[in-house]
């Protein structure tokens, strides 16, 4: 059930689709005597007003469609000519097709004009072929457009919700009242402040997902809050985040000064302050990354007091509160560094590290082609949804131009309004939407029979039909919005040329036929939807965490120091942004939450923790000399055993029945002589990785355990 104000913002957009389409017909239709106009005046309102889900408040949409305006025009240029063959038309639509659904990847906004876009070719499309009349259409098209811009801006517009600073900077509030002692929050309310980070509960417009500099700084700024809040609900939990705090002020939990956390804690809670201050007012905090120096600063401090007298070092459960911290502070330098971009947006000097902050030098045009090709693989959602249906408008468009069906527009419109990203969800919306046809079909029929050719009838009927379509139908699902829009489609067009009931007929001929296409499709292409891509990106990208692992460690224990060099973290990226995308798509799809369901959320985190850990501990924790044979040896067997970890994990999630399966993850020992900061923050990394690969194959089904254990078990393939 829809809630109240879904349902003010459902009768608010019919008022406004109804008004705009309303002033371009009856205007052409009775003013001029232009059917064409008339037919593309009430098209384009209805297409990017009410079958294109554009997010964002009143401003907002209006601003998606000026700028869609254009690309429609071009779009019914181009299927006006190509309407002179079906061939033609064809491979139009596959193109045009593949290409606006592609456009996801540049965001909800460009996603939501895109149907409407699709709609503008394939009117356009079909016979007959009238270039005479391409002026006509593109009045038309810019009237309708023009008209919704206004209602948008002017009826009834839709309020603004909350940017996503604001929800950024009330995060980070919390976090530095957190650390400053100004509160004392339970984990559960920690993760709770993080978790409303989650772009999945972001509106739409506000999500930071184009892929400009500003909003990739957001969309960074956005994961660094949400791992310190994790960071400081972890601690909460084990209680050292009392004592840490009580060392900010200054003496530690054994009585002891800890001068290093005395001397960082402070400037990491009123770096948070700041950095929420800047979000808030949008003018980004002056000045040199800051934390970076305090970093540095801590951790000589630490090496002083590791290597003078024995007196002087601190006890080993400070030593662990102490490396808590840096990492907290890594944490708190991302968002520094990511919350300042994302609020200038400009180019900058190179960051380090480079590997995460590659998109700050980095030109527009190659941010937008990286963002292209990186999701031009069968491995992309995206890419996968765009091949989808592409193939299926084009298939449409192939049976609706052979046979010669009557208004053969309908087949497209219904593979495109009907498809889904999975065969039962499309089988779902198809049930509804023939069910919903037929019966609105019968109501068109003896409608048209009723009236006959009294135009003065349909006239006064259109409005108050467009408005009660445009309002029952989304409130309350595909059958309603299919049978009413049957009825509205039927009395729009009894004014524009002499009709029977026929045209009943017709339509549910061509509902029927494009929803075989699209049930076809859906099933050859990819019918799981995300549920089988998940696993293969969660998979690949464990594979590509165990290197990382035991290419930080050989880098750390090197003989010479710094003689090795730092692995390779962009295979792993690219791996981690496909599987975000593969899961939020299949958090998307109905039945994504059965009763035992693997936890690729924690798979997200740890792969997160595995690439920030490689990144900061090379960068803070060279050792200025080679470590010891027997401690490098140690570490570097604790990294093999946790990277056959993460390859055994990775053939459960891909079901591999080949990959040895190794040892359960088990902590590493306790390190032993010179507690090093290096030795400290090495196993405190190793140790947090082992417990979160611990927590992920435990909660992995045992349908995938037991397939990768050689349990009989059905392997299907993905039609591509």
């Amino acid at each position: 059930m829809k809630g109240g104000a879904e349902r003010t913002q459902i009768l608010h957009r019919s008022v406004r689709v109804t008004v705009a389409a309303s002033a371009g017909f009856y205007s052409f239709v009775y003013g001029l005597d232009e059917p064409v106009l008339a037919l593309y005046g009430l098209f384009a309102p209805i297409s990017l007003g009410l079958l294109s889900p554009i997010p964002g408040s009143g401003r907002q949409r209006a601003a998606v469609m000026l700028k869609a305006l254009p690309v429609g025009l071009l779009l019914v240029t181009l299927g006006t000519g190509l309407a002179v063959k079906t061939w033609a038309a064809v491979l139009g639509m596959l193109v045009v097709g593949f290409f606006l659904a592609f456009a996801a990847i540049a965001g909800p906004r460009p996603a939501g004009a895109a149907p409407g876009l699709q709609l503008f070719y394939i009117l356009a499309c079909f016979p007959p072929y009238e270039p005479e009349t391409l002026g006509l259409r593109l009045a038309g098209l810019t009237f309708g457009v023009v008209a919704l811009v206004l209602c948008e801006l002017f009826l009834l517009p839709q309020p603004p919700d909350p940017p996503y600073r604001a929800t950024l900077a009330a995060a980070l509030a919390t976090a530095g009242d957190t650390i400053a002692g100004r509160n004392s929050l339970s984990p559960e309310a920690l993760r709770e402040a993080g978790a409303r980070l989650r772009l999945s509960g972001i509106p739409p417009a506000e999500r930071p997902a184009s892929p400009g500099r500003a909003a990739r700084g957001l969309a960074q700024a956005g994961s660094a809050t949400r791992r310190l809040l994790e960071q400081l609900a972890h601690l909460t939990e084990i209680g050292e985040l009392r004592e840490l705090v009580r060392e900010g002020g200054g003496r530690g939990g054994t009585g002891r000064p800890d001068t290093p956390s005395g001397l960082l804690l402070p400037q990491v809670a009123a770096l948070c302050d700041e950095t929420g201050t800047a979000l808030r007012t949008g003018r980004p905090a002056p000045g040199p990354q800051r934390m970076d120096k305090a970093i540095d600063a801590f951790q000589q401090l630490r090496v002083r007091q590791a290597t003078g007298p024995a007196a002087d070092v601190p006890p080993v459960p400070v030593l662990r509160r102490q490396a808590a911290l840096l990492a907290v502070a890594e944490s708190t330098r991302i968002l520094e560094i990511s919350v300042r971009v994302g609020l200038d947006g400009r180019r900058t000097a190179p960051i380090q590290p480079r590997e995460l902050f590659w998109y700050t030098q980095a030109a527009a045009p190659q941010l937008w082609l990286r963002r292209f090709t990186g999701n031009m693989t069968l491995r992309s959602v995206q890419f996968q949804n765009a091949v989808r249906i592409a193939v299926a408008l084009a298939a449409a468009r192939l049976v609706a131009g052979s046979l010669d069906l009557t208004h053969g527009f309908w087949v497209l419109l219904a593979v495109l309004t009907l498809s889904r990203t999975t065969f039962g969800a499309t089988w779902a919306a198809i049930r509804q939407a023939v069910t919903g046809n037929l019966v609105g079909a019968v109501a068109a029929g003896a409608l048209l029979i009723g009236l006959g050719r009294h135009t003065e009838a349909y006239a006064a009927i259109l409005a108050p039909a467009m408005l009660i379509a445009f309002a029952l139908g989304p409130l309350f699902g595909i059958a309603w919005a299919q049978a009413l829009f049957t009825l509205v489609v039927a009395t729009a067009f009894a004014q524009i040329a002499p009709v029977s009931w026929r045209l009943a007929e017709a339509r549910i001929v061509d509902v029927v036929t494009g929803s075989a296409i699209g049930l076809l499709c859906a099933m050859l292409a990819w019918p799981a939807g995300a549920r089988r891509e998940v696993r293969r990106t969660m998979a690949g990208l464990l594979r590509d965490c165990g290197p990382l692992i035991k290419g930080t460690v050989d880098m750390l224990t090197a003989v010479p120091s710094g003689s090795a060099p730092a692995p390779p973290t962009l295979p792993a990226l690219h791996r981690l942004r496909l599987a975000e995308s593969a899961y939020a798509q299949f958090r998307s799809e109905p039945g994504a939450d059965p009763p035992v369901s693997a936890d690729w959320h924690g798979v997200l985190i740890t792969a997160n923790h595995i690439l920030l850990g490689a990144q900061w501990l090379a960068r803070f924790d060279l050792p200025a000399t080679a470590l010891s044979p027997d401690i490098a040896d140690r570490a570097r067997t604790g990294a093999r055993a946790l990277a056959q970890v993460t390859d055994r994990l990775a053939a459960l999630c891909a079901a591999d029945r080949t990959q040895p399966l190794g040892a359960r993850p088990t902590p590493p020992s306790e390190p032993d002589g010179p507690l090093l900061p290096v030795l400290v923050d090495l196993d405190m990394w190793l140790r947090s990785l082992t417990i979160q690969l611990s927590r992920i194959e435990a909660g992995l089904p045992e349908a995938l355990s037991g397939t990768a254990r050689g349990t009989p078990a059905a392997h299907g393939s993905q039609g591509s």
